[in-house]
């Protein structure tokens, strides 16, 4: 980094924005993407919005991020991906949306398929398979 201090409005928005993802709020984070903020935007984690609206089950939100380009391979800083985070929680229209974009059920560690086959979600396993 730089060693510059940032811009206490660039925090405030970027945490409203991560919140968006968080919460469901399509529109209004899909607004804000619209207007320029970068779509594979990350948290001190390395959460991307997409991994963070897919782990809370908002598959209208990871749909529309994936629309406008994101990155669903990403992983975050404990190499956790979008899709891993969307089996976790067991959201079935999470997971439809991510493989459908292409996502990897073997990428990351654990991957989405490690993650179905340890908490045996054989549910979410199909959906890996494309059997769902």
């Amino acid at each position: 980094m730089s060693g510059q201090p940032i811009d206490p409005g660039v925090v405030e928005l970027a945490g409203r924005v991560f919140d968006l993802a968080r919460g469901g709020h399509t529109e209004e984070l899909a607004a804000y993407m619209d207007a320029g903020v970068p779509v594979n935007l990350t948290n001190d984690k390395g959460d991307t919005l997409l991994i963070l609206a897919a782990y809370h089950g908002h598959a209208e939100t990871v749909a529309a991020l994936l629309a406008r380009g994101a990155d669903h391979g990403r992983a975050n800083d404990r190499g956790q991906t979008a899709l891993a985070a969307a089996v976790f929680k067991q959201s079935t229209g999470t997971v439809q949306a991510l493989v459908a974009a292409g996502a990897d059920p073997d990428a990351g560690g654990p991957s989405a398929r490690a993650t179905a086959q340890f908490f045996e979600l054989p549910a979410m396993t199909a959906l890996l398979d494309g059997r769902g």
